[in-house]
């Protein structure tokens, strides 16, 4: 998975003057739960927009300026419900042989003959929360759709992997293709017509 570093600086004072006083300068105060005891920094909130402001998953290196790395996840995050400014982060400290859940995105991938014949492609779920060590934790999930015909659903059972655990039933629904009032031919109609065709050449 990839991961995106940021830059912080540990605090020693934590109270409420102190935060003001890291927002009005432009920085977020942060804290790192999962190790021993929680490490409470700040960073620039400029430094949050490729890990917030997007679809993709990506874990966190802290680097921060007394030379600690340490690597995370994000856990939490507040916004002002005004100006939706940073306010606080949470992440939870990674280790290699520890496994943590985290939630990936899916990537459908193909074109579906359902939605070819009119059908609707419904997404019922845009992320699946995985659990596994953190070398095993995927950028996204690759479901290929080209297979799904109108009715057809892809559930979580047929996308199990060695590599990581999904937290989800395996009669839960990723994605279907629904018919619709723009469907021009189902797609057995649609094999039926083109098993005619074959005949109708091989007796030519």
């Amino acid at each position: 998975m990839k991961s995106i570093t940021i830059n912080g600086s540990q605090r020693e004072s934590v109270g409420k003057k102190a935060t003001k006083a890291l927002r009005n300068a432009g920085q977020v105060p942060c804290v790192l739960y999962g190790g021993d005891k929680p490490v409470h920094f700040s960073a620039p909130e400029l430094a949050f927009s490729k890990l917030v402001y997007t679809p993709n998953a990506h874990t966190v290196v802290i680097e921060l300026e007394n030379g600690t790395t340490l690597n995370a996840v994000l856990q939490d995050i507040q916004f002002h419900p005004v100006t939706d400014r940073i306010l606080h982060v949470d992440f939870y400290q990674l280790f290699d042989d520890k496994e943590i859940a985290l939630d990936i995105p899916v990537q459908l991938v193909g074109n579906s003959r359902g939605v070819k014949n009119g059908g609707v492609l419904r997404r019922n779920l845009r992320k699946l929360r995985v659990k596994a060590l953190p070398a095993n934790l995927p950028d996204f999930i690759e479901i290929d759709i080209t297979p799904l015909k109108i009715g057809d659903k892809i559930y979580v059972g047929a996308i199990r992997t060695e590599d990581y655990t999904l937290l989800h039933s395996d009669n839960t629904v990723v994605t279907q293709v629904k018919t619709s009032r723009n469907a021009v031919a189902t797609d057995d109609e649609e094999d039926e017509a083109e098993g005619a065709e074959a005949e109708a050449t091989a007796a030519e």
